[in-house]
């Protein structure tokens, strides 16, 4: 409720900002089907980020109107190629998978980078001609701060809902089960290939979703988006808010955000003091700060 009301009481430039942490914290939750519930840490995950955001661009660019086309254009898209890096990564573990998952990213990066007259080089691809959000018979610009926000929140209200069904679904328990017990759980008969490779395309077609966003958030999509540092994002959010909870990740990119913001009032080296910050929670709060942030109420309880 407090997030739908947000626009009515705070300006424009906060309203961007909240923006930006509920694209952020889905993109992370989407990761986080991976490392916090499958155990296993890509590197290359801004890759599907950024088709997605190609994807828009593109299709925007090209004269496609239709905002459900573009965003289910992104998902299927990216769908068939993490299915087909999935098929040759989710076969080996811990850091040969994240190592192939890395090398697969920055090929993709390459692409977007070098084949200037498709993405546009290193300058990337503006969106222009931003598609009209169509509502009870009514027409919003997407770029009015408040209709980009409401759409942004509709959006990852939608998929974040979907995702938390996927981890309570019995699929979601075979996956954690497999993180606590791979061994065990293959001399049952369960195909730990397949099941990798499934959560593997689901994380990354969820992931393209946040791209599309991001794209009409940020009116283009760069080369940047695609890139090894960018992978870095979701997993500093889930590991800062805690891999092991659902909305772990989300509670993360608020904090990194949130903090990106303050220290740069003071200093444009504010990933200095990220480090400062991340070092602790790591050591000390393991399981994240909302892990810890729940284990201190139940003691109070």
């Amino acid at each position: 409720m407090a997030l739908i009301i947000t626009p009515t009481v705070f300006p424009d430039y906060w309203l961007l900002i909240l923006s930006e942490i509920l694209i952020m914290g889905f993109f992370a939750i989407s990761f986080n089907l991976l490392l916090g519930y499958g155990g296993l840490l890509s590197f290359g995950h801004a890759a599907f980020f950024g088709v997605g955001a190609y994807t828009a661009a593109l299709l925007i660019e090209h004269g496609v109107s239709s905002l459900w086309l573009v965003f289910l254009s992104g998902f299927c898209v990216t769908s068939v190629i993490a299915f087909i890096i999935g098929f040759l990564s989710v076969r080996h573990d811990e850091i040969y998978f994240a190592m192939i998952t890395l090398a697969f990213g920055m090929m993709l990066y390459t692409i977007a980078h070098n084949w200037t007259s498709l993405t546009g080089g290193s300058d990337g691809l503006p969106i222009m001609n931003m598609p009209v959000l169509h509502f009870f018979n009514k027409e919003f610009s997407l770029f009015e701060p408040k209709i980009i926000y409401y759409l942004i929140l509709s959006v990852v209200t939608i998929c974040i809902g979907i995702l938390y069904k996927i981890v309570n679904s019995p699929f979601g328990l075979i996956l954690k089960g497999m993180k606590e017990n791979k061994t065990r759980l293959s001399f049952s008969g369960g195909n730990i290939s397949a099941i990798r490779l499934y959560a593997f395309v689901i994380s990354a077609a969820f992931s393209s979703i946040a791209g599309v966003l991001y794209a009409l958030f940020s009116n283009m999509a760069t080369p940047d988006f695609l890139h090894w540092s960018f992978s870095a994002k979701p997993v500093i959010m889930s590991v800062m808010g805690g891999s092991g909870i659902f909305a772990g990740p989300l509670f993360g990119a608020a904090v990194f955000y949130l903090l990106e913001q303050i220290i740069r009032q003071y200093t444009d080296n504010w990933m200095i003091f990220l480090g400062l910050v991340l070092i602790p929670v790591v050591l000390f709060f393991p399981e994240g700060i909302t892990g810890k942030l729940l284990k201190f109420f139940k003691k109070g309880r």
